[in-house]
């Protein structure tokens, strides 16, 4: 599988470090800004990467190029990624995958008509860890309550208190704290339960009217499901599933997934399955066995999943009364 990257952040540094791990897939190209050159030209050379481009258009007319990666700001997804799929080439999107549900209806119908993968890269769907408590949640008998909380104090939040808006902090840019940080919360409820009946999010709004932090509610016919997520304060993070019979439990942030403690009957079992230090080189690893083996109907019960997590996105944001430029609603 042979991949063209958009982008040269930390997460571009993380993905072509999984890649580097796993000798069937390879990195072709990146594509970066003008401005951004050097930083190119630094991550070709540390990981072999045979081209560099200044654009996005010859990127996509590299007839070697099978699969883009992009990892760039949210509010840039969904234009990558068309123009991606305009050109025939499958897709792998960081999170979220776009700014609102309306987008990414718009790129799954586009896939699904031209046969093209179009893939969200969120490591919780693929780590092993997630997919235990998935074959074992029913364990712990009648769900009562699913809490999840992930909490980071951004390292830009400071910047943020003195009037420096960065991307994670702007709604011109689609950031804020449920998109960059409460989505991993809600792919682990969706995961596991699917799409909620109801949602509501109530959030602290900064100056700019962007959530700094906040506490989504997801109510099931059964259940009530809390995703807390911040990036103006901390706490441990964890994504446990409650019920009459005990719990199940990540012990860590949902995107590294790097434990479960599963205690039924009041007898307590600590499961770790993960294999890599890179919790992107699960899901990497699944792609490629998608794209090698034509797996177009894994793919794309993957893309339901990425449609279900961005209604309930949309819909939560919107309650809050935070919109993103490339929203259309006319009644704010």
């Amino acid at each position: 599988m042979r991949v063209g990257i958009v982008g040269s952040g930390n997460i571009v540094v993380t993905c072509l470090n999984a890649i580097s791990q796993i000798a069937e897939i390879t990195c072709e190209a990146i594509v970066v800004r003008e401005s951004s050159r050097a930083k190119g030209e630094a991550l070709a050379k540390d990981f072999g990467i045979k081209k560099i481009y200044t654009d996005y258009q010859a990127l996509l007319n590299d007839p070697e190029i099978d699969i883009v990666y992009i990892g760039i700001p949210n509010n840039l997804h969904y234009e990558y990624a068309l123009a991606a799929l305009n050109a025939h080439k499958h897709v792998v999107c960081e999170k979220p995958f776009t700014s609102n549900s309306g987008e990414l209806l718009t790129l799954s119908d586009i896939a699904r008509k031209n046969n093209l993968f179009l893939l969200e890269a969120i490591t919780l769907l693929y780590s092993p860890n997630f997919q235990y408590i998935k074959e074992n949640f029913e364990k712990v008998g009648d769900i009562k309550l699913v809490q999840c909380n992930y909490s980071q104090y951004s390292s830009r939040y400071p910047q943020y208190l003195s009037g420096t808006v960065l991307p994670a902090f702007d709604p011109k840019m689609s950031g804020g704290a449920l998109y960059d940080i409460n989505i991993y919360n809600v792919h682990f409820i969706c995961g596991l339960f699917g799409k909620p009946d109801t949602v509501e999010y109530y959030a602290n709004i900064g100056f700019n009217g962007i959530d700094t932090s906040g506490i989504l509610i997801m109510q099931y016919p059964e259940f009530l499901a809390v995703c807390c997520g911040a990036k103006d304060s901390q706490s441990p993070s964890h994504a446990t599933v409650q019920g009459i019979n005990g719990y199940i439990k990540l012990t860590s942030a949902p995107n590294i997934s790097k434990s479960v403690e599963c205690c039924i009957n009041n007898e307590l079992s600590v499961i770790d399955k993960h294999e890599h230090e890179n919790h992107m080189v699960n899901e990497f690893r699944a792609f490629h066995a998608m794209f090698t083996e034509n797996d177009y109907s894994a793919c794309y019960k993957n893309l339901d999943h990425s449609l279900v997590v961005l209604d309930v996105l949309t819909q939560a944001r919107k309650k809050a009364g935070i919109y993103f430029n490339a929203d259309d609603d006319s009644n704010r």
